[in-house]
């Protein structure tokens, strides 16, 4: 593998492993910008940390990288929401301005075209 995949490869499983641990750590954040029509809030939070650990680490292994690569394109179709719904009612949040907030939306799509390099060997 070209060392710049290499790297970006495991900046990209750092960002999973660290956002899925502080849904565990911080839970109180996340369930506060879970969509209201969604069920069992505190327990999603959780399920979804689980799923970025254990999703980023997987992709840290080869033979189950493409694997990872796309329940994290799965995940990340999943969480987004959330991500709306925090932007619609980004002033629950001023520790952020509105602005970023909204930018975080595209930024999903990003982060999908980042895990979809990882699906080609």
């Amino acid at each position: 593998m070209h060392i710049f995949k290499l790297v970006m490869k495991w900046l990209f499983a750092s960002i999973f492993i660290g956002a899925g641990s502080l849904h565990w750590l911080r839970p109180e954040f996340f369930v506060k910008i879970m969509p209201p029509y969604l069920p069992w809030h505190l327990q999603l939070v959780y399920l979804s940390g689980v799923f970025e650990i254990v999703l980023g680490v997987m992709l840290l292994i080869s033979r189950c990288q493409v694997l990872a690569a796309w329940g994290l394109i799965a995940l990340l179709i999943a969480v987004f929401p959330a991500n709306f719904n925090m932007a619609l009612n980004a002033s629950d949040n001023p520790q952020f301005p509105a602005v970023l907030i909204w930018l975080r939306l595209p930024l999903q799509g990003v982060l999908i075209a980042w895990a979809y390099w990882f699906t080609r060997r």
